[in-house]
């Protein structure tokens, strides 16, 4: 006998299914409840969410860099 895999929203763990779905909450894709870095594997399962992450860090980086003029 298998136990039913649980799934969990990243950014609202008390989000629970029995299958892959989305959040109610905020749409993002339900994960395996212990998956490694669930965010990380959502913010890189997505082309947008790669490029909105390196272009904060772009600007981050540019800021501390002005700043420290």
């Amino acid at each position: 006998m298998s136990a039913t895999p649980v799934y969990i929203c990243p950014m609202h763990t008390d989000v629970k299914a029995s299958e892959a779905s989305k959040c109610p909450r905020c749409g993002m894709r339900l994960v395996p409840q212990g998956a490694k870095y669930p965010l990380l594997r959502h913010m890189l399962s997505s082309p947008l969410h790669i490029a909105i992450m390196v272009a904060a860090m772009l600007f981050v980086m540019a800021a501390a860099m002005m700043m420290m003029r």
